[in-house]
């Protein structure tokens, strides 16, 4: 026993075991908080108050998942659920296989494996590939988790900045090439983009996977939205690229159910490369976690036999959603946007000063007739200190009505904020 000063109750020095002590790990003090959940309390304590909060700071759809996903969760007969295998249900394999056949890309099922969502494709891509200390360059802003998992593993992300002004698109190759060090593992992207809805042209996707080559590093490309391409943007494989300059060895595909068939909670992703040792350090880390969920892989499985029949109307819906939030940001003075070429977000600059402030502010002190409107702070997509502090990201996720009305609430917002 020992002596431990300050307790909860302000008691003054009382004796207690040696549990006092304990405290979190540098790696659980230094886990960021994600840019798109952190403000849920805020957004709760508004409900609880009765006011109408519309989210548009995270990518849940409210497009209806296909119903014959649901109907073979339900058509589920076994007497028992157990284990399935940690790679993944064989059916569910080949039907990621036999789809990524239909946009050409040459894999087979023994080149997919089954994960729990594409952010643990994601984790166990950056584990299997980096030691702690080893950097991987990414392009900002990016998709906040991959801030998070890098500080899990102890991995540096080096940021090279893209432009509102540019679209979001890449810098010149040399500006990305600068940032390699003897360290540095892999360039991951996301394309069509979260946060920005940039969509790589085939020629920046070979530029990085020519990159890639050259240094020998992985290319990890994020794919999650490849269907939604608006305006005749098309979104490139990496695995298609990898391929036709010899190096498929090099690339690592990431890929997910949650948003191609409005399937966010069934939590199944797929990672797919042709490297067969990464495959099988990567099917370690998942025997370790033991297998992806068995009836959401039965779901994903239906799910791809009425992709064609399912994506091209949710597409339609996307582009007209994307319009409707774009007439709104054109009625904000001051604000900066590039118009999203894919995926379902946009992240403009807007003339708050503050656009971490203005988040909070909008859950605590603002309502219009009982309503508000939730966003994600913009900073959370960014390595660099002080980038992206005047931008938000927007996740046009909602029916075009609810879009209108929450794009309204941010401009009156806007206008009050800066009436302080």
């Amino acid at each position: 026993m020992r002596r431990c000063f300050g307790s909860w109750q302000n008691l003054g020095p009382t004796v207690v075991d040696w549990r006092c002590a304990v405290k979190l790990s540098d790696r659980g003090n230094a886990m960021p908080a994600s840019p798109i959940r952190r403000l849920t309390p805020l957004a709760d304590a508004a409900k609880a108050k009765g006011i109408k909060v519309f989210h548009l700071n995270i990518g849940q759809p409210d497009i209806t998942t296909p119903p014959e996903m649901l109907e073979a969760v339900k058509a589920f007969s076994d007497p028992v659920l157990s284990y399935g295998p940690s790679a993944g249900l064989n059916e569910t394999r080949e039907a990621m296989a036999k789809y990524l056949r239909g946009i050409g890309v040459d894999v087979s099922a023994n080149h997919v494996l089954v994960t729990q969502g594409g952010s643990e494709a994601i984790l166990f891509a950056m584990a299997a590939i980096c030691d702690p200390g080893d950097e991987i360059i990414v392009f900002e802003p990016f998709y906040t988790n991959y801030s998070g998992f890098a500080c899990m593993l102890g991995v540096h992300l080096r940021a090279v900045q893209t432009k509102v002004e540019d679209g979001y698109h890449l810098p010149p190759v040399a500006q990305i090439e600068a940032k390699i060090t003897p360290k540095t593992k892999a360039i991951l992207w996301s394309s069509p983009g979260n946060p920005t809805g940039a969509v790589f042209t085939r020629q920046e996707v070979t530029a990085l996977v020519e990159l890639a080559k050259k240094h020998g590093l992985y290319a990890i490309s994020d794919e999650a939205y490849r269907e939604f391409c608006y305006d005749g943007h098309v979104a490139t494989c990496v695995l298609d690229v990898a391929a036709e300059l010899g190096c498929s060895d090099r690339a690592i595909l990431i890929d997910s159910i949650s948003k191609r068939f409005s399937a966010c909670g069934a939590r199944i992703g797929f990672l797919v490369t042709k490297n067969e040792e990464l495959l099988a350090a990567i099917l370690r880390f998942g025997q370790a976690r033991l297998c992806p969920p068995t009836l959401e892989q039965y779901a994903a499985t239906v799910g791809y036999s009425v992709i064609d029949k399912y994506v091209p109307p949710t597409i339609d819906e996307y582009r007209r959603r994307r319009d409707r939030v774009m007439e709104g940001l054109a009625k904000i003075p001051g604000a900066t946007c590039a118009v999203p070429e894919g995926a379902f977000y946009v992240q403009p600059r807007l003339p708050v000063g503050d656009a971490d402030a203005f988040a909070q502010w909008l859950l605590t002190d603002f309502q219009k007739d009982g309503k508000t409107v939730m966003v994600a702070p913009g900073n959370g997509f960014y390595a660099t200190e002080g980038a992206g502090a005047e931008e938000v990201r927007i996740a046009y996720v909602l029916k075009e009505e609810d879009l209108q009305i929450a794009m309204d609430l941010l401009v009156e917002a806007i206008k009050q904020w800066n009436q302080r």
